[in-house]
């Protein structure tokens, strides 16, 4: 997946407004396009992924929640940047905890806060990007101890979920720190975290 690290989408369905988003991130240095429908977005979007995404929350097929999760799952390093203009606290939330977005902007959008979001979100790309590209060589076992490992668990506690030895596990460990480049567990931590 080739990925120009700084394309932005704008999916709304408000043609308008999709479009005076584009061209106002175009004036700031973005490489931006505005898509009517997000299912035309999803079509094409293996082909030509983005670094950011801001989309509407309100869509007639398929919703911006939606059409995240399903962005996600095609592409993980994508940031998203939901916009609405009904907001609600429960949207908020889930847009942030559910879908993994950046932020939640209200329409009218304040531009600069839109810019910054972008700026952040690209940002976060690129970070995300490389974290996911330092564990990519994982074997399926490796990754299973990597798993573990970030979520605290010892050695001897992983070689007996995984009915392992312990000195297979160690080996595993040892793979995962050389492959990752990682330093030590905080490391390993810090490219597991999306954030």
């Amino acid at each position: 997946m080739s990925i120009n690290d700084r394309k932005v989408y704008v999916v709304d369905d408000d043609a308008d407004l999709g479009a005076a988003v584009a061209r106002l991130l175009g004036r700031h240095g973005f490489s931006a396009q505005s898509f009517l429908d997000p299912v035309q977005l999803l079509d094409i979007y293996a082909q030509a992924p983005a670094a950011c995404i801001v989309t509407d929350v309100m869509m007639d097929d398929l919703d911006g929640f939606g059409f995240a999760d399903r962005i996600r799952v095609m592409d993980p390093g994508a940031a998203i940047i939901f916009m609405t203009a009904w907001p609600t606290t429960a949207n908020a939330v889930d847009s942030v905890r559910r879908h993994g977005g950046i932020d939640y902007l209200e329409k009218p959008l304040d531009e600069a806060r839109l810019l910054a979001a972008v700026s952040e979100g690209v940002d976060w790309s690129g970070r995300r990007r490389q974290q996911l590209a330092r564990t990519a060589t994982l074997s399926p076992r490796e990754r299973e101890v990597f798993d573990l490992l970030v979520q605290g668990h010892s050695n001897k506690v992983i070689a007996g979920m995984l009915a392992l030895s312990p000195k297979t596990v160690e080996d595993h460990r040892a793979s995962i720190m050389s492959k990752t480049e990682a330093n030590g567990l905080a490391q390993l931590i810090a490219l597991a975290s999306p954030d």
